[in-house]
């Protein structure tokens, strides 16, 4: 029996069960493959700092993948609702990420009680009763609307617009886009039940090869940067190179995905152009801050290591891809 007669014969719940062995089976390789790599590093003592911070680099992207992969097999094995539960807890550290790195002032206190203890709560019930038409409104509208009253009410006028504007943007981002993702997994395709999970792995996958290859690509091709006081990694050239690889591995995924080749296609050009442009403003906001990673310690030469940079793609990419999808599909 061919391997396609074999998925085939696989239960949806088996389907899905093979495709997390699949993906935990590949994360063991690339942890055993850094284990080999640091202790190479460490009987070298020739090794320069850019190996040893790849290395560092390499270290927080494998506990990220390891983390974010976790929460979506507890998700799936859970349900639903817990899995809606786990991402509503992303979006608290994320934007939790966002706000520590963006000074606020008292004035601002009863706006970030709204935030984290209303809106987020509130923005997730939505999502798991299926209630698809004011989840995609909720925020944009009444919340954005709802935010600069609140702080009028604090009397504090001090740089209101700067202060509204920051809270709201760091609303959007972590709450509003990354609530898009398990939202996926309630979509109801036809014949296509018991398997929106692989609609996750999709988007995810999809962005995140775009992401990572349009990197490596930087590098090789070293083109002058398309915005230098933002990112000395974004090339016109490069980011081509990094969509056409997501794309392409998109359409060899269509056929876990209710897509046609031609339609997963034109889904990973969509999710790819999204999270690649929202991964360059996010950029474009640490500069600003002058860090280089959300996170906690506020500066790091590797880059990257809050939660926020890892999923900040994925955040611009969900709400672009569900959106489309629904539509497209008439769902």
């Amino acid at each position: 029996m061919g391997i396609t007669s074999f998925l085939r014969s696989l239960t949806p719940n088996e389907q899905v069960g093979l495709l997390f062995v699949v993906v935990f089976g590949m994360l063991l390789m690339a942890s055993a493959w850094a284990v080999v790599w640091s202790i190479r590093e460490r009987g070298d003592e020739a090794a320069d700092d850019a190996s040893h911070l790849a290395l560092r680099d390499y270290n927080a992207l494998l506990r990220t993948s390891w983390l974010m992969v976790s929460v979506f097999w507890v998700g799936w094995a859970a349900g639903e609702r817990f899995a809606t539960a786990l991402f509503a807890l992303v979006s608290f550290f994320v934007l939790r990420e966002f706000i520590t790195l963006s000074p606020t002032r008292r004035g601002d206190h009863r706006s970030l009680v709204l935030a984290f203890f209303v809106v987020l709560p509130v923005q997730y019930l939505l999502v798991v009763n299926e209630r698809f038409d004011l989840f995609t409104v909720f925020i944009p509208v009444y919340v954005f609307l709802a935010i600069p009253v609140v702080s009028a009410l604090a009397n504090d006028p001090h740089r209101f617009l700067e202060r509204n504007a920051k809270l709201q943007w760091g609303i959007m981002v972590c709450i509003y886009g990354m609530s898009h993702v398990p939202a996926l997994l309630l979509l109801d395709f036809p014949r296509y039940g018991g398997k929106t999970a692989f609609l996750v792995f999709f988007l995810v996958f999809v962005v995140q090869t775009c992401m990572i290859v349009q990197h490596l690509a930087s590098r090789r091709l070293q083109r002058t940067p398309v915005a230098p006081n933002v990112s000395e990694s974004f090339q016109w050239s490069s980011w081509g190179v990094g969509l056409l690889a997501g794309c392409l591995f998109g359409v060899l995924l269509s056929g876990i995905t209710p897509f046609k080749p031609g339609q997963a296609l034109g889904m990973s050009l969509i999710a790819c152009t999204a999270g690649s442009m929202g991964h360059l403003v996010m950029k474009a906001l640490k500069r600003d801050r002058g860090v280089t990673h959300w996170g906690a310690q506020g500066s790091s030469t590797t880059g990257a290591s809050g939660l926020l940079d890892r999923v900040d793609a994925l955040c611009f990419a969900a709400p672009v891809f569900f959106h489309s999808v629904r539509w497209y599909f008439g769902l």
